[in-house]
């Protein structure tokens, strides 16, 4: 299973390249069905792989200008703060057996994993839905609705170890009126910094497995550059969609295999 989760972790980071978000919606599922890590540390590790795996195609984008350090700062305020406090004081404190239905023993690892299918259904709907046609004009920051998002944004992070990429994109697209590839690259720069800062606050609660991490995320930066330059050359739409398809099976699939199995 191994080396199924060696080639998935290419997957990571072309979704990274391709779409600015995604990759953490795959690093959880491969690291705890591919290589047997617990759910929750899966969540863990995955701060790590998707944070330096986005953070170098951060600092890709911000170098050719796509990337909108003032949006990324203020969205990083509210939203790091959130991925900290969640990662050092709540997730802790919850409990491995969380009760039982009938004969059924619910344990935080298959709640982990259920949320994390049901984040994985919502982000392959935004895909394979697309998005609409919107003027794209850099719009004033509106401090207030941006840093309530983005502690939204550290909610995801810091309870299911995702980047918050699928919903991230629409935001600043939508509410900030970046371009498509401004949207990438400032996603990249504010998963970077929420999932790296998120992953430091778990050293010490954490037993770092850190040669399965550097493997996997240089793996991963691999399928990055693959993706960007993918990017240059294949429908995006039709490339977001074709992976949403994906995300959707991989999200029914742990629904079933959690609750049914």
């Amino acid at each position: 299973m191994e080396i199924a989760g060696y080639i998935a972790s290419i997957l990571i980071g072309l979704s990274l390249g391709l779409l600015g978000g995604g990759g953490s919606i795959l690093t959880v599922p491969v690291l705890a069905y591919l290589f047997g890590v617990h759910p929750t540390i899966a969540t863990s590790y995955s701060l790590f792989i998707v944070g330096s795996t986005s953070l170098v195609g951060a600092f890709r984008k911000y170098s050719i200008g796509q990337v909108s350090v003032p949006t990324a700062l203020l969205f990083g305020v509210s939203s790091i703060t959130t991925v900290i406090l969640t990662r050092r004081f709540i997730i802790p404190r919850i409990p491995e057996h969380l009760g039982m239905i009938g004969d059924v023993e619910i344990t935080k690892a298959a709640v982990t994993m259920v949320l994390f299918a049901v984040l994985m259904l919502l982000a392959s709907f935004s895909m394979i839905k697309g998005r609409k046609e919107v003027e794209e004009k850099e719009k004033p920051i509106n401090v207030l609705p941006m840093l309530l998002y983005g502690v939204g944004i550290g909610l995801v992070t810091g309870f299911l170890g995702a980047g918050g990429g699928f919903l991230l994109i629409p935001a600043l697209v939508f509410f900030v009126g970046l371009d498509m590839k401004r949207a990438v690259g400032t996603s990249l720069a504010i998963i970077a910094m929420n999932s790296l800062i998120g992953f430091i606050g778990d050293i010490g609660i954490v037993k770092v497995d850190w040669q399965l991490l550097l493997i996997v995320s240089g793996i991963s930066l691999v399928g990055l550059f693959l993706g960007i330059s993918l990017s240059k050359k294949v429908s995006g739409p039709k490339l977001k969609k074709g992976f949403g398809w994906f995300v959707l099976i991989m999200g029914v699939y742990i629904i079933i295999k959690e609750t049914l199995l």
